[in-house]
């Protein structure tokens, strides 16, 4: 990178007052915290409904109500934290999201659920963007790699987490308390937080200078994300477009989302400053970033469903089957935190990308007869590709940033990773459900009389039947077994779509980790990285 693209001196000179470490260790607290609630929730749902007397659909609002809650304050982040501080504004936050983890666990009814996790997704949405900021602001550019490993850790490994532990808690005790275990994690973040996050200089300096608010670009950013969230989540459900308040709903997104970039690219003091995009390597990782969200949501999503709906499997164990994913991330960013700034980034984002690629490919070609240990290379290679891909791309997309557009720079990168995330699991789910039903719709015109296999595993469930004493309607039960049987193929089917669907994204990738200008880390004296 170019030298007038380095940093300005005054920002390099200043450094916090406490070891970067003990920071790292208090704000990844609070994120890992948030980030586990956005899966943690999911296993659960089912006795969420039954013990609040509602439909499994109406249950569905618990997420729902989170992410559109999250999607909108998380852009805006870094234009409140100018304006009230960001310390203050990460204390309120963490106590905030404390309180309502608090009343979600005590809920009585679902509405009184949904009105908490409203609030606990406004609180949560702050603390990825400032958590990040932080970490890149208390390193210096040489340690910036390991910095962002250790934010990796919070935003890759705890959705990892989530579907195990939520699926342990539930199975064991109550989904109350999937909740209330945020409330001594949420402590000690307060605590920690502040006793060593402080606001640098240039933030404290904005601050005095913070204009008016920008109310029309906060508008039309709550309307766009709302209706977008919302559309996403429940258009599967809805048959997308075939229902009319969807396509009221998609119009109202995209009206509001073309309001919203025009209004903030012509406003002096946007509430999301979209200019930040002019710069190359931001606008590339922010798009890579956005498919990173597809993948990474993606398998999380689907391969519990997969072992729990064909395999038999428990709520835990789907979660212990994603076990040695969360392994091969730590493995990962461990790497890649002591060579980032050795081994050009663009190498380690192509060669994860690929990695990542290769192990969907592999998930594509499972099928019912095998055992937890055929899923265990697949997940752990997918792993080392979410450490090798999301330390060197949150590094690079942000190097070219001067710190005072770091608020703004990660509260837009972990946006677009979350709507990545739902646009994703959109897609698959819809691949799932449709395939499904293509794959059953030619598999079941296989079942004729004139066929020989088909004859030939009639006759035998029809022997079968016989042998155990079913000796009515032997041909009745015979064709049932039959069909079950080709519903869990085409099902399978269907599940090896959406891997090979999610290979062909991480492949394209590539091209663009390739666009990303070089950076190099280690600016001003030799520092190594530890």
């Amino acid at each position: 990178m170019s030298a007038n693209n380095n940093p300005p001196v005054a920002e390099m000179q200043w450094r916090p007052s406490f070891n970067p470490w003990l920071i790292a260790i208090s704000v990844m607290m609070a994120t890992f915290m948030e980030v586990l609630d956005t899966s943690i929730a999911n296993v659960a749902l089912p006795h969420i409904a039954g013990n609040l007397s509602a439909t499994t659909d109406e249950a569905t609002w618990v997420l729902t109500s989170y992410l559109v809650s999250n999607a909108i304050v998380l852009p805006a982040t870094g234009w409140i934290g100018i304006r009230f501080g960001r310390k203050r504004f990460l204390l309120t936050c963490i106590a905030l999201f404390s309180a309502a983890s608090a009343v979600c666990g005590a809920a009585p009814s679902l509405a009184a659920l949904i009105v908490a996790r409203i609030l606990q997704g406004a609180a949560g949405g702050a603390l990825q963007p400032i958590s990040q900021s932080i970490l890149l602001e208390s390193f210096p550019p040489a340690k910036r790699g390991v910095a962002m490993a250790a934010f990796a850790m919070g935003v890759v490994v705890a959705p990892i987490i989530g579907p195990t532990l939520g699926g342990w808690i539930t199975d064991n005790y109550t989904w109350r308390w999937i909740f209330y275990i945020n409330l001594p994690v949420g402590f000690l973040a307060f605590y920690l937080c502040q006793m060593f996050v402080e606001d640098p200089p240039y933030l404290i300096a904005a601050k005095r200078s913070a204009g008016r608010i920008d109310y029309m670009g906060f508008s039309f950013m709550a309307i766009w994300l709302a209706s977008l969230q919302i559309i996403l989540d429940k258009g599967e459900r809805d048959d997308w477009f075939g229902t009319p308040w969807i396509r009221w709903a998609a119009l109202i997104c995209v009206i509001s989302m073309v309001c919203f970039i025009i209004w903030e690219l012509l406003e002096k003091e946007p509430i999301v400053d979209l200019r930040a995009l002019k710069e190359r390597n931001f606008a590339v990782g922010t798009a890579l970033v956005t498919l990173v969200g597809v993948v990474l949501y993606s398998t999380i999503t689907l391969q519990p469903l997969m072992v729990q709906d064909l395999m038999g499997y428990t709520a835990f164990w789907s979660g212990v089957a994603l076990t040695p994913r969360g392994v091969g991330a730590i493995l990962a960013v461990f790497f890649v935190g002591r060579v980032i700034g050795i081994v050009d980034s663009r190498k380690l984002i192509t060669c994860g990308f690929l990695l990542l690629a290769y192990s969907s490919y592999m998930l594509s070609g499972l099928n019912l007869q095998i055992s937890i240990g055929n899923i265990v290379l697949p997940n752990l290679l997918m792993g080392l590709a979410m450490g090798l891909i999301f330390v060197p791309l949150a590094t690079t997309t942000m190097a070219g940033l001067p710190n005072e557009k770091m608020g703004n720079a990660t509260g837009i990168f972990n946006l677009m990773r979350n709507i990545g995330g739902s646009f994703g699991i959109s897609i698959v789910t819809t691949i799932l459900a449709r395939g499904a039903q293509e794959h059953q719709t030619y598999i079941s015109a296989h079942f004729n009389p004139y066929n020989p296999v088909f004859q030939q595993y009639f006759t035998r469930f029809k022997s079968l039947f016989a042998l155990h004493g079913a000796s009515n309607h032997t041909g009745h039960k015979a064709v049932l077994s039959l069909y079950s049987l080709a519903v869990q193929q085409a099902t399978l089917l269907a599940y090896m779509d959406d891997f090979r669907f999610l290979a062909v994204c991480s492949l394209l990738c590539v091209p663009a980790a390739l666009a990303l200008r070089k950076v190099s880390l280690r600016k001003g004296p030799p520092m190594g990285v530890h």
